[in-house]
């Protein structure tokens, strides 16, 4: 629920968010543009899961959206979004991926940061090595 988002969001120092499709569809828009969550200091996004399933979905949830709302939910976006919010820092996946790579992802980012006790920067650019 929308309430549950908030709470979450507004009551903790980091957020991951490992889901289908793009994080922005399941936030009202409105509370994200007016909220503060500086206690936040990190979200991790690994959205941007697609499935036929998923696809469908958001398909049809987006007939019903301008163009603009849309917009708004691409990763750049929603990362400007959150940066405003007051969140410290943001790491998201940029492309559309599948399961499987997602959860690759994820076991990347955990190993980095809490076994090799990586700092955010250097965990993004670890892959690239």
């Amino acid at each position: 629920s929308q309430a549950e988002w908030e709470r979450l969001l507004t009551n903790c120092s980091a957020f991951l968010f490992y889901g289908m499709e793009r994080f922005m569809s399941h936030v009202l828009l409105n509370w994200l543009a007016a909220v503060n969550i500086p206690k936040c200091r990190l979200v991790i996004l690994l959205d941007l899961v697609r499935s036929p399933q998923s696809y469908q979905r958001i398909t049809n949830s987006d007939i019903h959206k301008s163009c603009l709302r849309i917009a708004l939910e691409r990763p750049t976006e929603t990362a400007m979004l959150l940066s405003l919010a007051g969140v410290g820092s943001i790491i998201a996946t940029q492309w559309y991926t599948n399961l499987g790579e997602n959860a690759e992802r994820l076991e990347s980012l955990f190993e980095n940061l809490l076994s090799f006790g990586k700092t955010t920067g250097q965990t993004v650019h670890a892959p690239q090595e």
